[in-house]
């Protein structure tokens, strides 16, 4: 993926090695920066003046990313249950109120809310699942169906929207209802 500045540099028709001469940055240092590395103080200035656009420009993306992913990482949390009773719940909360941007926050709290719906659910299906084996004398574990059911189907939740957040940096299956 390109960064900001490999794009501006690429719009102005200029190598790398131009765009270090012009901002008086050392080649390596605007390769580090096209490679990923958010450029700060003295050297965005230097390069936004010899790019001719506002610093703003140069890093409004990288910060989006970080936004995002933040949001992918809060979300493949929630695969914590599969060791961890309730991991589903609590690593995805703590990423969630540790969060700093108000997106990445937003878009946790559509998660979590997710995982608690689907935790309710599964403690009630498996409560269930004893009662109606028992009623009705099935031999196999049933509880064990259910489980292992619930399993995949919010492994299925979690991977489509970290899908959904790569490809349109939204949640695909979302909770009508955000009761955080």
């Amino acid at each position: 993926m390109k960064t900001r500045v490999q794009i501006f540099r690429e719009e102005k028709n200029l190598t790398q090695s131009e765009l270090a001469e012009r901002s008086k940055l050392s080649l390596r240092t605007i390769q580090r920066i096209e490679a990923g590395k958010i450029p700060k103080g003295f050297t965005l200035a230097a390069i936004a003046k010899s790019l001719e656009t506002a610093p703003e420009n140069l890093i409004q993306n990288a910060t989006n990313e970080a936004i995002f992913n933040r949001a992918k990482l809060i979300n493949i949390s929630a695969l914590t249950s599969l060791i961890l009773p309730f991991g589903n719940i609590i690593f995805p909360a703590v990423l969630t109120y540790n969060s700093k941007e108000s997106k990445a926050k937003e878009l946790g709290k559509e998660i979590l809310s997710i995982q608690i719906i689907y935790t309710f659910l599964l403690s009630i299906f498996l409560i269930t699942s004893l009662f109606v084996q028992k009623k009705f004398s099935i031999k196999t574990p049933l509880f064990i169906v259910i489980l292992v059911l619930m399993k995949c189907i919010n492994f299925y939740i979690i991977i489509k929207n970290g899908t959904s957040l790569t490809k349109t940096k939204d949640l695909c299956i979302r909770p009508n209802i955000n009761f955080i």
